[in-house]
C-alpha cells in the first residue's frame, strides 16, 4: 500500500502550502483517481510518491519503502507517465522504447520480448520507426503509457494521462490501464475528467491541498438523491438566459446546459407539487440521477453565481437571419495527403457550434482555414460576410480567435499584452483604453494587471486568453480546445462566459474532447478522415446511437459509435 503520514508539503513564496496535513492510506487492486481543481495538490502526491520531491514534513511510503530515504528502491517498481515530456519526440516509437528500457535496466535478452508485448497492447506496432512528434494526440499518449509500462511496475502513476486526447482513445487508453490492474498493483490516476473520475475504484477530492473525500465515486453523489432535476422546454432562443437566471436563485447549487434541457442541482430535495411553479417557472421538471460531475460541484462551494460579459461596444455587422461564419466546401491538402475535404457548415449569430473529431480526423485543420491560419487548397470561409480567400484581414478583424496552447506574450505583462493585441485589432487608444479597463474588470484581472503573463496561474491565463480574444467585440469567436488540462470549476466558469457572449448574438465555432462541453453546443459537426460524417443537434447525434442496447446514449456513446461506424464505412 501508500501510506500518506501527516504530510505537509510547502513550495516557496506559497501563500499555503501545496499539501496540509494529508493522511491516506491507498490499497492495491484499484484504479484510484485523484480529482480538484487547479492547485488542489493531484500532482504533488505523485511526485512525492515518485520521489521526485520531498516533504516539508510527515512521511510517505510505498510498499514499505521510505520514499525519502529509499528513492532508489520505490523507483524500481514505479511506472511514472507525468504531464509532459513523457515521450521524446525527435525519437521513434522504438528509439523511445529503447531509451526507457536502458533507463530502467531492462535486460537486453527481454526487451524484444517486451517490447512485442507492448506495441501489440497498444496498437503501434505499424508506427515502430514513427517519428513520436508524428504521432496523434491519442498515440502519443499509448507510446507514453508503454515506456511507463516497460518494466511491468507494481506502482503505475498517471498525471492527466488523457488531456487533449477524444474520447475513443481515451476509452482505449482506459481499457489498457484497467487490464494492468491486480490484486498486487496500485494505479494512481490524476484527471481533470469527471467521466473518468466516476469510472475509478476510489477517487481522492483535493481542494487547496486538503482532503474533501475518500471513497467510491457513486458515494460522492449518493447526498444529492432527490436534489438533481432535468428541466425541458425552454426554448433555444432563451436557453443560456435562463440558465445565467437559475445560478443567481438561492435554492440552485448548480445549472448547465445538456442538449435540449437545462440539469439543475438544488441545495435542497425537489418538491414536485410546487418547485415546477415556485422555482422554475412552470416548465417541465423531472428528477433525475445525480453524478459524480454533480457531488464534485457540490463539494467545492457550487458554481459560481455571477453574470458574465459586458455588453458589445457595437452591434453585429450581420442580421439575425444571416449567417456569421460560412464553410463553403472546404478543402486542404498537404501533397498527396488530404487534410480535409469538402467540409461545408454555416453558423448564424448567438449560436455555439462544435467541431468533434478523434485526433488527427481533420477539425484542427478546418478550423485554421476558418481563422485564415490555412489558405485552403479548394473552397472558401466567410467571416461576417467577408471572404479569408479575397479579404483575409477584414475576415480576420470580425473574429476573436482563442488557441488550444497559452500563445500569448510570456515575458510581457497582462496589461501590456491586452494594449498589444487591442492595436493588433485597430482599436483607437481612447476606445482601446475602455476596452482593457472593461477586460479587466470582467475577468477579475486586475490583481495580475502588471505581471507577467507567463507566471499567473493556469485559469488566469485562460482569462486573458479570452478577454483577448474579445477585446474588439467580434462578430464570431473561435475557440480551439480552449479548457484543455483546465479543471472543472474553471471549465464551467469559462463556458459560463461563452454563454453569455452567445445570448449577446456572438456566432461561436469550438473544438473540444469534453462531451460535457459539447452538450453546450447548438450544433455539432463530426469530423473523420477529413470528411464530415454527421451534423446536428447534440440530441440528434445521440438518437443515431439509440438502440435496443443503447436506449439513452450519452454523447460520448454517440461520438463512439459514429466515429466506429464511419470507419467501417470507410473500409478501416
Amino acid at each position: 500500500m501508500i501510506v500518506f503520514d501527516s504530510v505537509e508539503k510547502s513550495f516557496p513564496k506559497m501563500d499555503r502550502p501545496a499539501l496540509d496535513a494529508l493522511s491516506i492510506t491507498i490499497q492495491p487492486g484499484k484504479i484510484t483517481g485523484l480529482v480538484g481543481p487547479d492547485g488542489a495538490g493531484k500532482t504533488t502526491m505523485l511526485r512525492l510518491v515518485a520521489g521526485l520531491i520531498t516533504p516539508t514534513s510527515g512521511r510517505v511510503t510505498a510498499f514499505g519503502y521510505d520514499t525519502t530515504r529509499q528513492t532508489r528502491r520505490v523507483r524500481e517498481i514505479l511506472g511514472y507517465m507525468p504531464q509532459k515530456f513523457g515521450v521524446y519526440e525527435d525519437l521513434t516509437v522504438v528509439e523511445n522504447l529503447n531509451l526507457y528500457a536502458k533507463l530502467r535496466n531492462l535486460p537486453r535478452r527481454r526487451r524484444r520480448e517486451r517490447f512485442e508485448e507492448l506495441l501489440e497492447f497498444t496498437n503501434l506496432a505499424r508506427f515502430t520507426k514513427r517519428l513520436a512528434r508524428r504521432l496523434s494526440g491519442g498515440m502519443k499518449q499509448k507510446l507514453a503509457l508503454a515506456c511507463a509500462l516497460i518494466t511491468t511496475p507494481k506502482i503505475l502513476a498517471l498525471d492527466e494521462p488523457c488531456v487533449g486526447v477524444d474520447p475513443l482513445s481515451r476509452r482505449e487508453l482506459w481499457q489498457m490501464v484497467r487490464s494492468q490492474v491486480d490484486s498486487e498493483t496500485i494505479v494512481l490516476w490524476s484527471t481533470s475528467y469527471l467521466d473518468e473520475a466516476e469510472l475509478c475504484d476510489e477517487t481522492i477530492l483535493l481542494n487547496d491541498g486538503n482532503l474533501v473525500f475518500v471513497g467510491a465515486p457513486k458515494e460522492l453523489a449518493s447526498g444529492l438523491k432527490d436534489r438533481v432535476v432535468r428541466v425541458s422546454g425552454v426554448s433555444a432562443e432563451t436557453r443560456r438566459k435562463y440558465v445565467s437566471e437559475l445560478l443567481l436563485r438561492p435554492e440552485i447549487i448548480d445549472a448547465t446546459i445538456q442538449g435540449s434541457s437545462i440539469r439543475a442541482t438544488l441545495n435542497r430535495p425537489f418538491r414536485p407539487q410546487t418547485d415546477p411553479e415556485t422555482l422554475f417557472d412552470g416548465y417541465s421538471v423531472a428528477p433525475t440521477a445525480p453524478r459524480f460531475e454533480d457531488g464534485f460541484i457540490e463539494r467545492l462551494g457550487g458554481a459560481t453565481k455571477r453574470i458574465f460579459g459586458a455588453e458589445r461596444r457595437a452591434p453585429l455587422t450581420t442580421r439575425n437571419d444571416e449567417n456569421v461564419v460560412v464553410a463553403d466546401g472546404l478543402t486542404k491538402k498537404f501533397g498527396d495527403f488530404v487534410a480535409a475535404s469538402d467540409i461545408s457548415f454555416q453558423i448564424k449569430p448567438g449560436v455555439i457550434f462544435g467541431l468533434l473529431g478523434a485526433n488527427g480526423a481533420g477539425k484542427s485543420t478546418t478550423f485554421k482555414m476558418l481563422c485564415g491560419l490555412l489558405k485552403p487548397t479548394a473552397g472558401d470561409g466567410y467571416v461576417g460576410g467577408a471572404s479569408l480567400r479575397r479579404s483575409p484581414s477584414s475576415a480576420r478583424n470580425r473574429l476573436g480567435y482563442m488557441a488550444q496552447k497559452f500563445s500569448l506574450y510570456s515575458d510581457l505583462t497582462v496589461r501590456q499584452n491586452l494594449n498589444f493585441y487591442g492595436g493588433v485589432y485597430g482599436l483607437a487608444i481612447r476606445e482601446r483604453g475602455e476596452a482593457i479597463g472593461r477586460a479587466l474588470d470582467e475577468f477579475d484581472l486586475q490583481r495580475y494587471a502588471d505581471v507577467k503573463a507567463g507566471t499567473i496561474p493556469l485559469g488566469y491565463k485562460q482569462r486573458l486568453s479570452l478577454a483577448v480574444a474579445t477585446l474588439h467585440s467580434p462578430d464570431a469567436l473561435f475557440l480551439d480546445e480552449p479548457t484543455s488540462g483546465v479543471d472543472p470549476i474553471a471549465r464551467r466558469e469559462f463556458w459560463n462566459r461563452v454563454n453569455q457572449y452567445a445570448s449577446q448574438g456572438v456566432a461561436v465555432l469550438v473544438t473540444t474532447h469534453f462531451m460535457d462541453e459539447a452538450e453546450y453546443c447548438d450544433r455539432l459537426a463530426l469530423i473523420l478522415d477529413g470528411r464530415k460524417i454527421a451534423e446536428g443537434t447534440p440530441d440528434d447525434l445521440k438518437s443515431l446511437a439509440t438502440s435496443g442496447e443503447r436506449p439513452d446514449p450519452t454523447l460520448e456513446d454517440a461520438f463512439i459509435y459514429l466515429i466506429q461506424r464511419g470507419r467501417n464505412e470507410g473500409g478501416r
